[in-house]
């Protein structure tokens, strides 16, 4: 079945950096798109960022600059990098995937930043 597991989580001061990474199975890697989302307390889910099977990046106007997405086909796994993190991003981060005509999500990883 499919599976997505998200790590690299923690607690952040401002200014500072995060490597999320989101361990993928049972579905074709190399050909889906995968989505980074965030959800703040209170807030709705929103996407953060997203990576094609070419490797071709979007990103939300919130976070473009300083947040990168890249992915490694022989691991199945993708990667978010966070810097120059800001008390607003503080969220639970959630890896995301559209296959075999279902959505798919991680359990997400918990990012605070705070001084």
């Amino acid at each position: 079945q499919v599976q997505l597991v998200e790590s690299g989580g923690g607690l952040v001061q401002p200014g500072g950096s995060l490597s999320l990474s989101c361990a993928t199975s049972g579905f074709q890697f190399p050909v889906n798109t995968m989505y980074w989302y965030r959800q703040a307390p209170g807030k709705t889910r929103e996407l953060v960022a997203k990576i094609t099977p070419g490797n071709t990046t979007d990103y939300s106007n919130k976070v473009k600059g300083p947040f990168t997405t890249s992915r490694d086909k022989a691991k199945s796994t993708v990667w978010l990098q966070m810097n120059n993190l800001r008390t607003e991003d503080t969220a639970v981060y959630y890896c995301n995937v559209f296959a075999d005509e279902e959505f798919y999500w991680g359990q997400g990883t918990q990012v605070t930043v705070s001084s």
